[in-house]
């Protein structure tokens, strides 16, 4: 049985400029039993369905002591650095996952789909040879999380 219960995950910023813009959440959980030790909490981008050796991880936190009880925070990690990822990825559908892990241990992780298109519809009919990325926008699904709980010993 899981100590910890997500409750929820707002993306504040769902909608915005691929590079520029911070992905900030605020996530809710609560915690049935008091935790010794802290929560560390991970965003990665997927930069490559074609391999794992595209992925960043964009920012990780510890949060705790974690009481019992409804806990909150913002969790705000920076855009992925598009150099890390290749050209003909960096338009198109990836994902970003969400874990949350205790002692070493995942035991939860959250998916979201990333859609990165080009702000106007002009250049997403006519893309130019280069991606110009100040004119990328990233749209993250929301309404469709993917949810996946481990059982760890807690």
């Amino acid at each position: 049985m899981s100590v910890v219960h997500l409750q929820n995950v707002e993306i504040l910023n769902d909608n915005a400029p691929f590079a520029a813009d911070p992905y900030i959440f605020k996530i809710t959980f609560e915690c049935i039993s008091s935790l010794k030790d802290d929560i560390e909490w991970k965003l990665i981008y997927v930069g490559s369905a074609e391999s794992e050796a595209y992925d960043q991880e964009l920012d990780n936190c510890m949060v705790g002591p974690v009481p019992v009880g409804v806990n909150s925070f913002e969790f705000e990690a920076a855009a992925p650095s598009p150099d890390k990822i290749p050209a003909s990825d960096l338009l198109g559908v990836t994902v970003i996952l969400l874990t949350a892990s205790y002692r070493d241990a995942e035991f939860i992780r959250v998916g979201y789909y990333v859609h990165n298109a080009y702000d106007s519809e002009e250049l997403r009919e006519n893309p130019p040879e280069q991606v110009d990325l100040s004119r990328v926008r990233r749209e993250v699904l929301v309404s469709k999380p993917r949810v996946t709980r481990f059982n760890i010993k807690w």
